[in-house]
C-alpha cells in the first residue's frame, strides 16, 4: 500500500503536468470564434459554381460566419479567434460545395438552429 506522502506527491506532479501542458493542448487544436469568406461576387466566382453556391446558399445558414465582398479577390475562408485576430486563411477555389461545407464543420462551425431562423 502506498504511503499518503507518495500519493500526494504523485497527485502534485499530475496537477503540475496538466497545468504545464494546457497551453499546448489549445495550440494543437485552435478555437475559432468566427469566420468570414472573402471573395468577389462574380468574376472568378462565375468560374467556380460549387464555391458560388456555397457562398450564397449555404454560408448564410452558419452561425458566426459571414461573407465579405472584396472586388477581384479569390474566395478564401478566414478564421478568427475571440479577439478577432486572424488565425488561419484557406483558399476555397479548388473545393467542391460539399468540401466547403465539410471544411466549415471540421473547423467547429455549425448551422443555425431553426429557432434562430424564425427570429430573423
Amino acid at each position: 500500500m502506498a504511503s499518503t506522502a507518495a500519493v500526494s506527491y504523485l497527485l502534485a506532479i499530475a496537477l503540475a503536468l496538466t497545468i504545464a501542458l494546457a497551453p499546448l493542448a489549445s495550440f494543437a487544436s485552435p478555437y475559432y470564434a468566427s469566420a468570414r469568406v472573402e471573395s468577389c461576387k462574380g468574376c472568378s466566382l462565375n468560374r467556380l459554381p460549387d464555391v458560388k453556391q456555397f457562398i450564397f446558399e449555404d454560408l448564410p445558414q452558419y452561425d458566426n460566419v459571414e461573407f465579405k465582398h472584396i472586388q477581384g479577390a479569390v474566395p478564401e475562408l478566414v478564421l478568427f479567434n475571440d479577439h478577432e485576430e486572424e488565425i488561419e486563411r484557406l483558399v476555397l477555389s479548388s473545393l467542391t460545395r460539399q468540401e466547403c461545407n465539410e471544411l466549415l464543420v471540421s473547423k467547429g462551425f455549425s448551422k443555425k438552429s431553426k429557432d434562430n431562423k424564425d427570429e430573423m
